[in-house]
């Protein structure tokens, strides 16, 4: 059965009217796991057999991205990691990173796609193809630090994005957004010295991964929340910790690291938003986006793993994000 809440959302959608442009790739669904894991390739093909189920994908706007060049995956991550990922790769079967991430045949090819999206969006937008992108990826990346995988991470694809938009001169200062319910760890590990880079992350506290919750730079915006927490506490924080910090620093161009994992729905988590809370975030980054950075937002897709929370939320994400 068709949850009838994306249905709603759906009506009146037209392609002709929207600013985004979605980038998704078959080679995402080839990143294998072990029997039983979260981050499997179900969701995303849950993800996109909900757009067909509802009429959306008629009205979406597809487009193929390119893989990230090897330099600027190394704009980010040292040649050693690089070389690790590749020399890991088994030609058969799954092999562990560690306890949560693993390596199949095409796992790193899938990786370095889903970097390419962001890197792919980062060069349609600049070039005034779209103003606004979502990127429909896996594996997800804002766990993976300067040199390491880890939370089911391996190429951390919103900094690779974010630092090939600040290649481009008109691009000066950027601002990562993650509202994934486990903290952005991996991004806050990349930029914690890089001041043009505002990074704000919310999450769950005390939770996995346990590490650069603590970080404090003026950059650097940790937005904790209690288990338990609802719709009006995610609001209520973002509104007292965020905002101040996107006021001073003015981005010429927001990411989002999109993480629907915060559902009360979501078997990993212990927090209670609904989709109506990710409509309110996607509606507060765009009125940001409009006032700072030219209605520019790239998003791309982290966590969320019950299969109908996810699909509905990021339903209502990209549907919030076109307008």
């Amino acid at each position: 059965m068709i949850p009838q809440f994306s249905v709603h959302l759906a009506v009146g959608f037209a392609a002709k009217d929207s600013k985004l442009i979605i980038y998704s790739h078959p080679e995402y669904q080839n990143h294998q796991v072990t029997a039983g894991h979260a981050e499997c390739p179900e969701r995303l093909n849950h993800l996109l057999a909900h757009w067909d189920n509802i009429g959306l994908s008629q009205d979406l706007n597809f487009a193929t991205p390119s893989e990230a060049s090897p330099a600027r995956l190394l704009a980010v991550h040292p040649k050693a990691h690089l070389d690790f990922i590749q020399q890991m790769s088994p030609e058969e079967g799954v092999v562990p990173l560690d306890p949560d991430t693993w390596l199949g045949p095409k796992s790193r090819n899938a990786a370095i796609l889903a970097a390419g999206a962001l890197c792919s969006g980062v060069d349609a937008v600049l070039a005034n193809e779209d103003s606004r992108v979502f990127c429909a990826v896996r594996p997800p990346g804002h766990h993976a630090e300067i040199d390491s995988a880890m939370g089911f991470c391996i190429f951390n694809s919103v900094a690779i994005g974010a630092v090939a938009a600040l290649e481009h001169p008109e691009i000066e200062r950027v601002a990562i957004l993650d509202f994934d319910v486990h903290h952005g760890n991996g991004t806050v590990d990349i930029f914690k010295d890089r001041p043009e880079v505002l990074v704000c992350s919310s999450f769950q506290h005390p939770f996995y991964p346990n590490r650069h919750a603590d970080t404090d730079r003026a950059n650097i915006v940790n937005t904790p929340l209690s288990e338990g927490s609802n719709g009006s506490d995610f609001r209520r924080a973002i509104e007292t910790s965020w905002l101040p910090a996107l006021e001073q620093h003015k981005p010429d161009l927001i990411f989002v690291s999109a993480g629907f994992d915060a559902h009360q729905l979501d078997p990993l988590a212990g927090l209670n938003l609904l989709e109506e809370d990710f409509i309110w975030i996607t509606n507060l980054i765009t009125a940001t986006a409009n006032q700072y950075s030219q209605g520019r937002v790239i998003s791309t897709l982290e966590g969320g793993y019950h299969l109908d929370a996810l699909a509905n939320s990021a339903t209502a994400h990209i549907l919030a994000l076109s307008n």
